[in-house]
């Protein structure tokens, strides 16, 4: 698979998961819902492995840092971005998430020797004022809201979680274990916590009973959790996670694409100015490094 597939694939699932995500929102509650996503993926990946003849018993010590993998990529991390979304409007937690590609390049370069280029930097920084501009709206209606520093903590928090969460996997990966039992066994502890956290606040669990639901948790399950996250891993294993972070520069303009096709959106000049920097960042960034003779 090339570089290419291994980004716009994930890009293009993830984007249509922002649309998918709406079927899921009644009477199962956040938590539930998410913790049953990646449970049901967790159950795939399992099946893989086993189709695939890969190994799913791992050192007891080992489990440790699954544990703590799942937690907090798949946990904490989706816990606190809906907690963001309680207090900021979604295209507001959209901007601060692309923040993702400069902790992602950090890390990388922290922990497994990735340069970050100027260059790098200086296109995703265009890329990010290209989001800002897309949601310009939202940003200016934050003023008004008194809730908003608390959401910029929890949407702060999320891409924290985030960040390490995709050093532990990196890590796991590079030490020796296979991917798909990697996040096979993750995304299960990462539904339990979740599981754990809706027990520990008293929120009981609701079956719902549309069809709707239950084919959008398998499409995010499916496609959001399993195919997404194989490809996106396997792009930050060879480019690093900085780069593989870049997909959340492009997925909020090709949700917007979904959302005018489905939501009745339309675009601005501004939004549209956006849109141009936001591609054009993206030009930028990955544009390969030539050699000087």
């Amino acid at each position: 698979m090339s570089d290419r597939f291994l980004f716009w694939v994930p890009t293009l699932i993830w984007a249509t998961t922002w649309h998918t995500i709406l079927y899921q929102l009644g009477e199962v509650s956040v938590l539930h819902s998410v913790a049953l996503r990646f449970g049901l993926a967790s159950a795939m990946l399992f099946s893989i492995a086993r189709w695939r003849g890969e190994s799913l018993r791992v050192p007891p010590r080992m489990h440790l840092w699954l544990m703590l993998t799942g937690a907090v990529q798949y946990g904490f991390n989706y816990m606190s971005t809906y907690h963001s979304e309680q207090h900021l409007a979604s295209g507001l937690v959209a901007v601060v998430f692309t923040l993702m590609i400069f902790s992602n390049a950090m890390a990388g370069a922290l922990f497994f020797g990735q340069p970050m280029t100027r260059r790098f930097m200086a296109f995703s920084g265009v890329g990010v004022f290209g989001i800002a501009l897309i949601f310009w709206p939202d940003i200016a209606a934050a003023q008004a809201n008194t809730g908003v520093w608390v959401g910029m903590a929890w949407a702060l928090m999320a891409i924290s979680f985030a960040t390490v969460g995709n050093v532990l996997t990196l890590r796991l990966t590079r030490g020796g274990l296979s991917l798909v039992p990697v996040l096979a066994w993750s995304m299960g502890y990462g539904a339990l916590t979740l599981v754990l956290v809706a027990a520990a606040s008293g929120i009981a669990f609701v079956v719902d009973a549309r069809w709707t639901y239950w084919a959008s948790l398998v499409y995010l399950s499916a496609f959001g959790s399993v195919a997404a996250f194989l490809l996106y891993f396997k792009l930050a294993q060879r480019q690093g996670p900085g780069r593989a972070a870049l997909m959340g520069m492009v997925i909020p303009v090709i949700a917007l694409v979904v959302s005018a096709l489905f939501e009745g959106w339309r675009p601005t000049a501004v939004s549209a100015a956006g849109i141009a920097l936001c591609l054009a960042g993206l030009w930028g960034a990955t544009r390969p490094v030539v050699a000087k003779p």
